[in-house]
């Protein structure tokens, strides 16, 4: 009935046949069909009334005329879960752009990612040999999905650290469960941070059941190493991934304000220079020292590293390390570690979200000398990319370094000054103002939040461009981290909209609310 009824042409506004109609709707469900058959009788006969003027067509749109007349006709308690019509307008508002096939997305049960296309010869490109030159701004489509996968080997990072936070002997000698989002991924080693600092063994005593909060080593991360030989062929080259989390125990925080500038390398002959490497003490820190049970950061990237060459020499390898906030400033001192851990090792690049700095200058010019990629994502509501050091945006950093007079101070003050710090590789910037979700006044949390960084980039196009249309990612998850920065309009859409299709069985938002998307790329 629903797909061959409409108002403007209906052969029930014509006489001439309402009469064998009613009686065969009669004759097959009387009491119902009497009833049904009284209102639209009442309805046709208001419509025919001489007093009043009746309505052009041309000025009435059909849609509008269709909601009245089943209105009149009380479907609702024929078919128990409303309208469809209805439902299909009230889920357009989840969009911006109030896109008109809706319906298909939410029957969309999976979240829709970017395509996956082979990458091939490019596979360097991707991966920095270039700097990423040409493929940022605007986007390239392939780099988006290899970033939004990167930071969701992050993801996978923080829920397999919050399953199980607390570090013991028995737990460090013990597998890990880590959820890959990509299963053609295998994890083949735990990492572990280790503080020099401690709390005092009161602080437990205090709070026994929050012990995992002042240990000094923690699951900090995982190495995987792609397995799959179609996902092999696809990306051109067998991934070794690093992932690391960002900050989550208390000796972890008070690590990040040990904000001083200090050597990378220290032997025993150690004499300082004015052009030397340094970095942050405090990720340094959690980067170099042993704990109880457990060897350094460093030394357990650079042995797995060191076997996995080993086990697949003769393949074409790459090194891919991503962290997000602490996770990214380890990740740059991890690229930095494993560079010149062994003779001929493969491609090394960093994709980080949200990092702060790590180092100087100098730093930043070994990191390149080793020929490490870095690629940080940043948002520019995101403070915590703006510290340690001297609280300056890079674009001013680089204006003033481009008027000589005021370059030759800096570069002295690059050497003297304790908080001299300077940012490593490419840069992404996105927005969160750019978002037709978040409010443009986002609090700080969720400015850095990595969830909002992956919204973020999966909409980006390109500096210039508002957030793009065919947008794949899920707003679920964005909705369950930081509702309150998401704009009313979806957050009351999600919490009152549950959908049931004909035949397909229901879809309730809570639990898919894609972004309006189902369009390819």
């Amino acid at each position: 009935m629903r797909a061959g009824f409409r108002c403007g042409q209906s052969h029930l506004s014509k006489p001439s046949s309402w009469a064998s109609v009613r009686a065969v709707l009669v004759q097959g469900r009387p009491e119902k069909a009497r009833s049904h058959l009284a209102n639209l009788e009442k309805l046709l006969h208001k419509e025919a009334e001489p007093d009043k003027k009746p309505i052009e067509r041309d000025q009435q749109p059909n849609s509008s005329r269709g909601r009245r007349l089943l209105e009149g006709l009380n479907l609702a308690h024929i078919w128990p879960d409303g309208i469809p019509g209805r439902a299909v307008e009230a889920a357009a508002e989840m969009s911006p752009r109030r896109l008109t096939r809706i319906q298909q997305l939410l029957q969309q049960k999976q979240p829709e990612y970017s395509p996956r296309n082979h990458l091939g010869a490019r596979w360097r490109e991707y991966h920095g040999s270039k700097d990423w030159a040409g493929l940022l701004d605007p986007l390239d489509e392939n780099l988006r999905r290899e970033m939004v996968r990167y930071g969701e080997f992050i993801q996978a990072a923080y829920h397999s650290f919050h399953s199980d936070p607390a570090t013991t002997e028995g737990g460090i000698n013990s597998w890990r469960e880590v959820g890959l989002p990509d299963k053609s991924y295998q994890v083949t080693k735990s990492l572990y941070a280790t503080s020099s600092i401690g709390l005092p063994k009161w602080v437990d005593d205090v709070a026994p059941d929050l012990g995992w909060m002042t240990q000094r080593s923690s699951w900090v991360g995982y190495v995987a190493v792609c397995q799959d030989e179609c996902e092999v062929a696809r990306m051109g080259r067998r991934d070794i991934v690093i992932s690391l989390r960002g900050t989550a125990t208390c000796l972890e925080w008070a690590e990040n304000f040990r904000a001083l500038l200090v050597p990378v390398e220290e032997t025993e002959n150690y004499q300082s220079s004015e052009d030397e490497a340094k970095v942050e003490c405090g990720f340094l820190s959690l980067f170099r020292t042993q704990g109880e049970h457990t060897p350094s950061l460093a030394e357990t990237v650079a042995q797995e590293v060191r076997r996995l060459m080993e086990k697949y020499k003769g393949e074409t390898l790459s090194i891919t390390i991503t962290g997000h906030s602490l996770g990214a400033a380890l990740a740059v001192l991890v690229a930095d570690e494993i560079s010149t851990c062994a003779p001929e090792v493969p491609p090394v690049a960093v994709f980080s979200f949200g990092g702060p700095r790590v180092g100087n200058r100098a730093f930043a010019d070994r990191i390149k000398s080793n020929n490490v990629k870095v690629l940080r994502i940043v948002n520019n509501q995101d403070m915590i990319t703006r510290v340690p050091g001297i609280f300056m945006s890079d674009e001013l950093d680089q204006k003033l370094r481009d008027n000589v007079q005021i370059a030759s101070l800096l570069e002295f003050l690059d050497t003297k000054m304790p908080l001299a710090y300077s940012h490593v590789g490419t840069e992404l910037r996105v927005d969160t103002k750019m978002s037709p979700y978040l409010k443009p006044d986002a609090d700080v949390a969720c400015c850095h939040d990595l969830e909002a960084y992956l919204h973020l980039v999966d909409g980006f196009m390109a500096s210039n461009c508002p957030f793009r249309p065919n947008a794949k990612r899920s707003l679920f998850k964005l909705l369950s981290e930081q509702g309150s920065n998401v704009k009313k309009l979806y957050t009351s859409k999600a919490k009152s909209l549950t959908l049931k299709i004909e035949n397909d069985g229901g879809v309730c938002m809570s639990k898919c609310l894609p972004s309006p998307s189902f369009q390819h790329e």
